[in-house]
C-alpha cells in the first residue's frame, strides 16, 4: 500500500495520540516529534503538543519563519491530553515530545496513560542501550501501549551500523522496531536552529536524505496505526 493510499484509508480512523518518549536523554526526541509531524502533515491532520520543561520544540517552532505545516501547542501539561478526544477536535494524529530524565517521570507516565502508540527514539550508542530498555519494561510494557523503537542518528558512512543495532533489537532484546531510520546528516543536526522542517527543507544534494529518512518513517508510523496491523503487540 502507498503512502498516499494508505492516508486515505485512514482518514475517518479516529484521533492516534503518539508519545515520543525515551527516559535516555538525547537521543532526539524532539528531531523525531517536528521532523515526523512535518512529514505526516503532507496528508494528515497533525498537533504537535510540547509537554517537555526544557521546551525544545518551542525553540525550534519560534525559528520557523514560514508557517508551521502543522498546529503546534507548547509548553502543555501532560494532564491536558486526556481531554483531547472529549474536545472532539480534528485531528488525525497528535504527537507528544516528552521529558527524557528520571525526575519528570511522574509527567511521562501521564502522557502515557492518553497515548495509543509510543515511538522510542533510539540513539546507536551502548550507554543509551540501559535507559531504553529501561523504558520500554518499566513504563510502556506494563500500560500494553504499543510502540516501537526508531533508530536516531545513524551515521551513513559506518558500513552496517544500522544493520547491527536492526539484529540487536531483533535478537538479543526483543522489541519492535521501524524498519527505517533517520540518518544524522548535518541539515539534521542544523535544523532546529534554522527552523527546518523537511517540509521547507529545498530539495537537493545535501537535504535529500533528510527528507526521504523522515517521509519512509512517516509512511511506516501511519502503517502501523492501521486496524490491519492493530494486532501485533
Amino acid at each position: 500500500m502507498t503512502f498516499d493510499q494508505t492516508a486515505e484509508s485512514h482518514r475517518r480512523q479516529r484521533m492516534r495520540i503518539i508519545a515520543v518518549a525515551n527516559q535516555k536523554g538525547g537521543v532526539g526526541k524532539t528531531t523525531v516529534t517536528m521532523q515526523l509531524g512535518a512529514a505526516l502533515s503532507r496528508l494528515h491532520r497533525v498537533l504537535v503538543v510540547d509537554v517537555d520543561r526544557q521546551q525544545s520544540t518551542v525553540w525550534w517552532a519560534e525559528n520557523v519563519r514560514d508557517r508551521l505545516p502543522f498546529d503546534f501547542a507548547g509548553n502543555q501539561s501532560p494532564k491536558a491530553l486526556a481531554g483531547l478526544r472529549e474536545l472532539r477536535i480534528d485531528y488525525d494524529y497528535v504527537l507528544v515530545d516528552t521529558p527524557g530524565n528520571l525526575e519528570d517521570t511522574p509527567a511521562l507516565e501521564t502522557v502515557l496513560d492518553a497515548a495509543d502508540y509510543v515511538l522510542v527514539p533510539f540513539t546507536p550508542e551502548p550507554l543509551a542501550v540501559d535507559p531504553t530498555l529501561r523504558t520500554i519494561h518499566r513504563l510502556i510494557e506494563p500500560r500494553h501501549l504499543r510502540y516501537a523503537v526508531v533508530l536516531n542518528r545513524i551515521d551513513p558512512r559506518i558500513p552496517d551500523q544500522a544493520d547491527t543495532w536492526r539484529v540487536l533489537f531483533d535478537t538479543e532484546f526483543g522489541h519492535p522496531r521501524f524498519e527505517h531510520y533517520l540518518r544524522q546528516y548535518k541539515a539534521l543536526a542544523d535544523a532546529p536552529i534554522l527552523g527546518h522542517l523537511v517540509t521547507n527543507l529545498r530539495d537537493n544534494r545535501r537535504t535529500r536524505g533528510v527528507i526521504a529518512d523522515a517521509t519512509q518513517v512517516a509512511a511506516e508510523l501511519v502503517e502501523q496505526l492501521t486496524p490491519a496491523h492493530s494486532g501485533r503487540w
